[in-house]
């Protein structure tokens, strides 16, 4: 476990700077494209870097916003304030993360922040509507797990960079219908860093993907796996794992910047209505896979 922290800890700063190069190729093109000359790399530069740091401190803000979120208060969600507070001393943690809540029918929850001191678990009202005690502190301990291992840094930093890439890219592949780059000597577009960025924009999307792909899987095994040792009975995951895969509603508040994020994918159905099945380009492994593994802990 302690290596996977590393692990991540060491992901989080690589995913940083991936994100403030290719906001600045992007930034430096499109400065190239509006003729902004020697000026280009320094507006660029500038403005990855305060992009960064406004993402890195405020990711779980923008996660909570995108969602809806409110915050939960023990009048009117006392059963999950008691299993948080008992999970947190389970866990050994020194802050208790932030309560929220999303109205929304489709059970499901998640976990954010940059780190265990500024955490937050937000779960579905679906979820508490739907799961008995023993299943929602399940799922309650899953999202302490990624807490606990760093998940939320990666995963709501990814989130956040990510989407601010593709809406980033998508505004100016937008503008381009709007505005004719000339092609003459004052604005040549031939440097490598100009072309790379070009690249980069047409490409973000499917970085996105990867990078959510990169990130997704493994995680959701290891909190799983930190739910059965903190609760020391991994069939209330496993009920809850069940109840939400049966489930036929969907998210409305979720994203594709997001959904890797969930406990369980918030897209359940695709363009035909049919429910997916897991495959190679799954944000999460298969119920199945993780029920198989619950079931093998001892």
């Amino acid at each position: 476990m302690f290596e996977d922290i590393r692990k991540n800890k060491i992901k989080t700063g690589i995913i940083v700077f991936l994100f403030t190069l290719v906001i600045t190729l992007i930034v430096y093109y499109i400065c190239i494209a509006f003729d902004l000359g020697a000026f280009a790399i320094v507006i660029a530069l500038t403005f990855s870097i305060i992009t960064t740091v406004i993402s890195y401190y405020n990711c779980d803000k923008v996660v909570l916003a995108s969602c809806k979120a409110r915050p939960a208060t023990k009048e009117e969600n006392l059963q999950l304030v008691n299993i948080l507070d008992a999970l947190v001393i389970s866990a050994g943690l020194n802050t208790k993360p932030r309560l929220y809540v999303v109205e929304d029918s489709q059970p499901n929850a998640f976990a954010t922040g940059r780190n265990p001191e500024n955490s937050v678990i937000c779960v579905t009202t679906g979820l508490l509507e739907k799961l008995d005690y023993y299943e929602l502190e399940g799922v309650v301990a899953h999202e302490l797990g990624h807490i606990k291992n760093y998940d939320i840094r990666l995963s709501c930093v990814v989130s956040v960079m990510v989407g601010f890439i593709v809406m980033l890219s998508d505004w100016f592949s937008r503008s381009l219908f709007w505005r004719k780059m000339d092609d003459d000597d004052n604005n040549k577009t031939g440097s490598l860093i100009a072309v790379f960025g070009l690249v980069l924009i047409i490409l973000s999307p499917i970085f996105a993907q990867l990078t959510q792909l990169a990130i997704s899987r493994r995680r959701e095994f290891l909190a799983d796996a930190t739910a059965a040792e903190l609760t020391r009975n991994p069939q209330g995951l496993i009920s809850a794992l069940q109840k939400l895969d049966e489930d036929s509603n969907q998210l409305k508040t979720a994203s594709t910047a997001t959904a890797h994020m969930y406990i369980v994918n918030p897209f359940k159905k695709n363009a035909n209505g049919k429910k997916k099945s897991s495959s190679l380009w799954s944000t999460h492994p298969s119920i199945e896979a993780r029920i198989e593994a619950l079931r093998s802990i001892r």
